[in-house]
């Protein structure tokens, strides 16, 4: 088993809390992370038959999200796609990686000369507001407006996320040699902090929890530019598009606190009744929480609860209309 094999606690698992009050810049490795490589002459047609994105939309300066699905339309990896040169990287929670990896490797094999391959000595780097994000350009990187905008850089990919919500700046930094960024100019945050900005940003993580247990539009990843709905066939789409275009959404992600720490994978009860489950949490030094979970919608203005603490909605930074709307609110 080489060190991009190995399994690692996902970050609502760490005993490490995220900090408070809630950094405002910083720069965090995000050690729970792996970048993998896919190249060889198969990797267009391998990766759009099993991803919800279109290869199209991937260019050296548009990085979007994307899902890979079971046939049911259940995800098993939540990752981005970016181009570097003829190949295209992703990005894979270390905890999934072997799961993940096999998942793929079911179609991989039809494709002779392609290759799919974590990268070892590569890092992923996340870095909050814009002056860490300059320290890796050199400049201030204004053509990063909107998430998924990408900068190629000689030592890497610099990639604008979603902003957190309290409208903080985001990047991902990917850096494919051997060489971290100098980023001493920045405060040093913990993979926790990360997580709690990505709670915030209202952006899921997958766990053994959640793999395979949601179809992305559950996990909010359409609004979050993860699925193309116009691209052709890719395993699980009929699933996914149906949901999208009948209207047949019934729960999604919500953003919660709560007054203590909680596990991914518990369930969300009304009363005594299940009506979701926790995604990705967090807690931070108080011994407080945040937390994504998947809920149905006609529970979710309910009281709710998890592990017996009551549960407090928190605003999303995004709307999420097929709540409110007609049921065809999706189309």
């Amino acid at each position: 088993m080489t060190d991009t094999d190995t399994v690692i606690a996902t970050p609502s698992d760490s005993d490490e809390p995220a900090r408070l009050p809630i950094p405002d810049t910083g720069h965090a490795r995000l050690s729970d992370r792996t970048l993998v490589r896919v190249s060889g002459p198969g990797t267009r047609a391998f990766l759009q038959g099993q991803f919800s994105q279109h290869l199209d939309e991937v260019t050296p300066n548009h990085a979007p999200r994307a899902a890979a699905a079971n046939p049911k339309g259940r995800a098993y990896a939540l990752t981005r796609l970016a181009r570097d040169g003829e190949d295209v990287l992703m990005v894979l929670p270390k905890a999934l990686l072997e799961a993940t990896q096999a998942q793929l490797d079911k179609y991989l094999r039809l494709f002779r000369g392609t290759t799919m391959t974590p990268l070892a000595n590569a890092q992923v780097w996340g870095l909050v507001g814009m002056d860490a994000a300059a320290q890796i350009a050199g400049a201030t990187p204004a053509a990063l407006g909107m998430p998924a905008d990408a900068q190629p850089l000689d030592s890497g990919l610099l990639i604008r996320v979603e902003d957190d919500d309290r409208g903080i700046v985001r990047f991902e930094f990917w850096q494919t040699g051997d060489t971290a960024p100098d980023l001493t100019g920045t405060p040093e945050l913990s993979v926790a902090d990360w997580q709690a900005r990505d709670i915030a940003a209202g952006v899921p993580q997958l766990d053994t929890h959640s793999w395979e247990a949601y179809v992305p539009q559950m996990l909010n990843w359409h609004h979050l530019g993860g699925v193309h709905f116009k691209k052709g066939c890719y395993t699980g789409q009929e699933v996914i598009a149906r949901m999208h275009f009948l209207g047949q959404l019934k729960k999604s992600l919500y953003r919660f606190s709560c007054p203590g720490g909680v596990r991914t994978g518990s369930r969300v009860l009304a009363g005594n009744q299940a009506v979701g489950e926790v995604v990705t949490a967090v807690t931070y030094t108080d011994g407080s929480s945040e937390l994504l979970a998947v809920v149905r919608h006609d529970a979710a203005g309910q009281p709710l609860t998890v592990e017996g603490q009551p549960l407090m909605p928190r605003p999303l930074p995004y709307p999420v209309p097929e709540r409110e709307g007609p049921a065809n609110a999706d189309t």
